[in-house]
């Protein structure tokens, strides 16, 4: 069985991604900067390996991914955790995947990561998560056999959005401009941030949107070529997450799903035809879980289609991804 090495094992979405490890057969190894929490966490897991290891301190990190088949980097704000642990994987010549949702730290690790990755043969996928990778891989599956789009429109709704502290911490820490793609390249979110009402399908309706991009933006802008990408988000999840007095999500079952539901709407034209790809279910923390370690299996098993650092629509088969995740209802809808 693979161990893996879970960086940032203790956080929310860290035990998801435990949890799902554990299902799919494969043997985590906790590790993190904080040993109190690390140690709490191994309580929990005494049949696992525990290794703290401080981003400031490249042998700790070395000796969580010695042996190990791959990393999961849970451990936000991305902006500072992505590189040294890349660089870690880089030293071991395994797999890197996170759930960043923030664009700078996507386009740093291009930027001083791709070339070397490249040349390793080394996967990294960054942003395989909720914010990313899900709209990376609807988008990419919209196109379908489209070589390129006039405009890609991304619209996310959530009845509710009670941030983590982890949210909390990377917005504080996110201070760089977002960025959307115009023209074909990347370019500052115009401001103030455009607004409109999107229609999704039920049992959200209609709702009041307003331009807020994520990481999907540097995701796609490394694999599809289209003239506009934009996204936009409702605005009762903005006003939740920006208000400090909204709770942080608490379990509403056994499994500790919060019962917060969500819907990525994602609509790509060209030469006056529409495609979209429409996706729902619970918990957008949750769900990052089975997101990247299908992506992890699937560059276990050699069905990666890319090395360097790369996105997940340039990696894998969009479709047949999306529908391996039975917590995930999409659909698709291509003109003949």
């Amino acid at each position: 069985m693979h161990t893996i090495a879970v960086y940032g094992a203790y956080g929310h979405t860290g035990r998801f991604v435990i949890a799902e490890l554990l299902r799919r057969g494969l043997v985590p190894r906790l590790g993190g900067r904080d040993a109190a929490k690390l140690a709490a966490l191994a309580q929990a897991h005494p049949d696992l390996q525990c290794r703290q290891a401080s981003i400031e301190a490249p042998a700790e990190l070395d000796r969580l991914l010695e042996g190990a088949a791959a990393v999961i980097n849970c451990a936000g704000p991305f902006l500072d955790t992505a590189a040294p642990v890349l660089e870690a994987a880089l030293r071991a010549r395994v797999p890197y995947l996170d759930l960043c949702a923030e664009q700078g730290a996507v386009l740093d690790l291009v930027e001083h990561h791709d070339e070397r990755a490249r040349a390793a043969g080394i996967v990294a996928i960054p942003a395989m998560a909720f914010f990313g990778g899900l709209a990376d891989l609807l988008a990419t599956a919209a196109l379908d056999d489209w070589p390129d789009a006039d405009a890609i429109e991304i619209a996310v709704a959530l009845d509710s959005w009670h941030p983590t502290a982890g949210t909390r911490i990377t917005g504080q820490r996110n201070q760089r401009a977002r960025l959307v793609i115009a023209d074909g390249e990347l370019s500052p979110l115009a401001q103030p941030p455009a607004t409109r009402d999107w229609t999704f399908p039920a049992p959200f309706g209609v709702q009041s949107t307003v331009a807020l991009p994520f990481s999907e933006i540097a995701t796609l802008s490394r694999h599809v070529r289209s003239t506009r990408v934009d996204s936009y988000m409702n605005l009762t999840a903005i006003q939740d997450v920006r208000d400090p007095h909204t709770p942080p999500p608490t379990a509403a079952d056994a499994s500790g799903h919060s019962a917060q539901r969500y819907a990525v709407d994602v609509r790509v034209h060209r030469q006056g035809r529409s495609h979209r790809a429409f996706a729902q279910g619970r918990d957008i923390y949750a769900v990052s879980a089975p997101l990247i370690v299908e992506a992890l299996v699937r560059i276990l098993d050699g069905r990666a289609h890319a090395v360097g650092v790369v996105a997940p629509g340039q990696t894998f088969d969009a479709a047949a991804f999306l529908s391996a995740l039975p917590a995930l209802q999409w659909t698709l809808e291509v003109e003949a």
